[in-house]
């Protein structure tokens, strides 16, 4: 099975945004390079609203994820409050 991907800019708006997805997601992996960093995980990752909220120490809409999104492989489950991402079976 494929690994499931989401790559961000690396600089201080999207810190936070790591640091929570890799709290929540203790089965991925992140890979730091100079511009860019890379989560990958195998069979689903979760980006929670709330936990980069805590984060944050302000209000977080998930759509702000795509300012500094540059790619992302598997399958999107987005609402409000969580995106995931995972390979259908």
């Amino acid at each position: 099975m494929p690994n499931i991907m989401l790559v961000l800019q690396a600089n201080e708006e999207t810190r936070p945004i790591v640091e929570a997805v890799a709290e929540d997601n203790p089965h991925a992996r992140v890979d730091h390079q100079p511009a860019m960093v890379k989560i990958d995980a195998e069979d689903r990752l979760a980006i929670r609203r709330e936990s980069i909220e805590e984060k944050l120490g302000r209000p977080f809409d998930l759509q702000e994820l795509h300012i500094n999104l540059i790619t992302l492989s598997g399958h999107i489950d987005e609402t409000d409050d969580e995106f995931v991402l995972s390979w259908n079976n």
